[in-house]
């Protein structure tokens, strides 16, 4: 949906300023301002306000407990599962997370209840045939932090190769030049790609970090520049490692970590 217009006098519209201003999302922000939760300047607040950058917004204490009862879970994803809604007769990767698929070495002090399930999606694709972490969130926060337009977080993947009829030692036969047009110079769907971390972790597989999250990129990458995917498997978002996670098994993100 395209932005609206910017409003006289340079205001902004209450919810967008609210997460702006990384208090909650907009969904949620229209939640509270529905409740009765919001005030500005001393005054209840009513949907669809504009507000100026100096204006004093303050959140009522049910909010900010609505709000910590939200969770966040990092799934193993396994090949076969979609991130986002089931398709193609494919379940979605939410169907996962059950009490008998937790990670026996969770230490978060969550007790998982079904109703963590509502609202729960992710920030940010995996596609059908990768592996790797995937970031389910009920936190408009943190699905902001991860897929919002300015995001910035790094996500780390490792990459095994095959170029050509080359599947051994592919980092011999792979051009140097090519390689340095993984790291910066394609273009994907008419946009120039951001400036990627690409480099060799073994002689067939290569480790890509991106900023950017575009449908089935490295794939795509791969493709530009003559080399075909045969494995991939996230392992990093921000600071968040998928460590020793099982296949299939999730976590609760702990009170402590940030991405």
């Amino acid at each position: 949906m395209p932005e609206a217009p910017a409003a006289p006098g340079g205001t902004t519209r209450l919810n967008k300023r609210m997460a702006e201003l990384g208090l909650c999302s907009r969904r949620e922000a229209d939640d509270w301002i529905a409740r009765g939760w919001v005030k500005v300047d001393g005054a209840v607040a009513t949907m669809g306000l504009q507000v100026a950058p100096q204006a004093r917004i303050d959140i009522d204490p049910r909010a900010r407990g609505q709000q910590r009862e939200q969770v966040t879970i990092l799934l193993h994803k396994p090949i076969g599962y979609v991130s986002g809604q089931a398709e193609d007769g494919h379940e979605p990767a939410v169907v996962l997370v059950q009490g008998r698929n937790r990670w026996k070495d969770d230490r978060s002090p969550h007790r998982f209840v079904p109703a963590q399930l509502k609202g729960l999606a992710p920030a940010g694709r995996l596609d059908i045939d990768s592996t790797g972490l995937l970031v389910l969130t009920q936190d408009g926060r943190v699905a902001r932090q991860l897929i919002g337009e300015d995001s910035g977080v790094e996500k780390e993947y490792l990459v095994r190769v095959a170029f050509g009829a080359v599947s051994n030692d592919v980092q011999a036969a792979f051009p140097p030049q090519q390689l340095a047009r993984l790291r910066h110079g394609l273009t994907l769907d008419g946009q120039a790609l951001k400036p990627a971390k690409v480099d060799w972790q073994n002689p067939e597989q290569l480790r890509f970090v991106l900023t950017e999250g575009k449908k089935r990129q490295i794939r795509r990458m791969c493709e530009l520049v003559g080399l075909k995917v045969v494995g991939l498997k996230r392992v990093r978002i921000g600071r968040i490692t998928l460590g020793q996670l099982p296949l299939g098994q999730w976590r609760y993100l702990a009170p402590h970590e940030r991405f």
